[in-house]
């Protein structure tokens, strides 16, 4: 039976409301426009800006008589390439999705958002939702049909303006920072507040705290010591806050700014719309300014603090068998665990307690020996601590004598450094006074070389001049190095002087702060005897353990 093919028949359906996505007109009720006005500084033509944006969209959408009143939203003192500060940005943006606003007027894109991605995101989240916003100045509203091209090329725009800007204000803080002009952080930087005369004078409570951290540590106390010390006495850090942190205490060990220098460009900014601030590792230039401020702490206190953090760090990991006697990082706890090691395979010792029909006993173990018994380590002995500490302070009372002897070396290596002597070599002053000669020399030669592109004899001047400049560069770091080594050396000398004429001419007991500030190594040599190693260059007692 043949089916008799049925005609298609195609009917359009009209629409049966107005062609206006602006559903608020089509309610009964008039629309809820609201407005958004931004500033991005709180100078004071910016706050006049600010006020003045808001009085015109005030009076804008109350005389309009289908507009009802939705808020006016305004940020201030903010940026337009990210949406994380923008507080009434986002109060506006949370508004919309519960449906309280129809429309948003706004003076330009980019006062709206100078990110290109975020712009887009929200004007079609809010498209979406019936929302349209009109930005005057570009003359668009984002419901007609060709508001998205308009948007993304004025958008764009907006982003290149900011990002222009942004490599402006970096090359000013570039320049500002070569010239040596430093920015202080007061409100985090213990010690220092502005002057009358707006530089950075010491504050002498919060210097005597930072003096009292250097001290404390270079006596050999742990981060955590000295913040317990700390909070035990009340005293508070630079935020007022009477709690420290490691990372407190570790900043302001590591802070060259209190020996009156300042290092500039720690950190940088990648781009002005992630805002990533990343540690400067090489990628940018850095400027170093020397005697910028009042000093706290002197420079050879400073440099033997970070020679001591390298020290602690950079402790071996000794074991990896047991975690109760690995001593891969410093110990605090006792002044032994730092300084006694084994003289035949060179690992420290370690505390122990040794417990025999209910009578408990301390000794001192090889630790090498203690967890892998002969196989790396035959003969160390086992060291009974009272008999250890009766000969360890015989070997500070055999030394304490010397005291005069100790200044005279101290003296001797403190007038070594500030007269710059280098034994036959030049200065640390010649050096940079050379290097300052000799970068003048390349600029001329650059200079003469683009003007005579094709000449040989000026690209070989060019090669020797660069040559010269990296060999005294390499020289001058070297220099400073060595500079940093004496003065470290020179305030332990210092220090141990300063010591010996404190302490009693004879001790009678063993303690951990003197064996610290006095002693550099103590040596198991066998079962009876040790070699103590003092900080004062090259001596050593040898004493018998009785």
């Amino acid at each position: 039976m043949e089916q008799t093919v049925r005609e298609k028949k195609i009917r359009i359906i009209p629409a049966t409301k107005p062609q206006d996505q602006n559903r608020a007109a089509f309610n009964g009720r008039k629309q809820r426009v609201a407005a958004y006005c931004r500033v991005s500084t709180d100078s004071e033509e910016q706050l006049t800006s600010y006020t003045a944006q808001k009085n015109y969209y005030t009076q804008k959408i109350s005389e309009n008589p289908d507009w009802e009143m939705a808020g006016i939203f305004a940020d201030r003192g903010t940026t337009g390439t990210s949406m994380k500060k923008r507080v009434e940005f986002k109060r506006m943006i949370a508004a919309c999705k519960r449906g309280r606003i129809d429309l948003i007027l706004t003076k330009s894109l980019s006062r709206f958002a100078r990110n290109t991605v975020d712009s887009l995101e929200v004007v079609r989240m809010l498209r979406a939702n019936g929302i349209g916003v009109i930005f005057e100045k570009e003359n668009i509203n984002t419901l007609t049909e060709s508001s998205e091209f308009l948007l993304t090329l004025f958008s764009g725009f907006a982003q290149a303006e900011s990002e222009s800007i942004s490599k402006s204000v970096i090359w000013g803080i570039l320049k500002s920072r070569e010239s040596g002009k430093v920015p202080f952080q007061y409100k985090k930087l213990l010690g220092y507040r502005r002057g009358a005369d707006g530089q950075p004078e010491i504050v002498p409570e919060e210097a005597e705290t930072v003096r009292r951290i250097y001290r404390r540590y270079l006596d050999g106390c742990s981060l955590g010591q000295i913040g317990a010390e700390l909070e035990a006495d009340g005293i508070p850090t630079s935020s007022g806050v009477k709690g420290w942190s490691y990372q407190v205490i570790h900043n302001i060990l590591c802070n060259e700014k209190y020996i009156g220098d300042a290092l500039l460009q720690k950190t940088y900014t990648t781009d002005c719309i992630s805002k990533t601030v990343k540690k400067n590792e090489g990628d940018r230039p850095m400027v170093y300014v020397e005697n910028n401020h009042p000093a706290i702490i002197p420079k050879g206190v400073f440099y033997q603090a970070r020679e001591e953090m390298a020290r602690r760090a950079g402790k071996r990991k000794v074991m990896q068998k047991s975690a109760k006697t690995e001593l891969g990082k410093y110990s605090a706890k006792y002044a032994l665990s730092e300084l006694l090691v084994c003289g035949e395979c060179g690992t420290p010792y370690k505390r122990c307690t040794w417990a025999r029909n209910g009578k408990k006993r301390i000794v001192w173990r090889c630790v090498s020996r203690l967890e892998f018994g002969t196989k790396y380590c035959h003969t160390s002995p086992t060291l009974d601590e009272s008999r250890l500490h009766t000969a360890i302070v015989e070997a500070i009372n055999e030394i304490s004598p010397l005291q005069s002897e100790v200044s005279a070396a101290a003296l001797d290596l403190a007038a070594t450094v500030c007269s710059g002597s280098r034994e036959g070599k030049p200065s640390l002053l010649e050096l940079k006074n050379r290097l300052a000669a000799v970068t003048a020399q390349q600029a001329q030669v650059i200079e003469q070389i683009l003007a005579n592109m094709d000449s040989e004899e000026l690209n070989a001047q060019l090669g020797a001049v660069t040559g010269e400049k990296e060999a005294l560069q390499a020289e001058i770091e070297a220099a400073q190095e060595e500079e940093r080594r004496q003065a470290g050396q020179g305030n332990r000398l210092e220090e141990l002087s300063r010591f010996l004429g404190e302490t009693p001419a004879r001790i009678t007991e063993f303690e951990d702060e003197i064996a610290r500030r006095m002693i550099e190594r103590i040596t198991v040599v066998d079962a009876e005897t040790i070699r103590v190693g003092f900080k004062v260059a090259g001596l050593e007692i040898e004493k018998k353990l009785v």
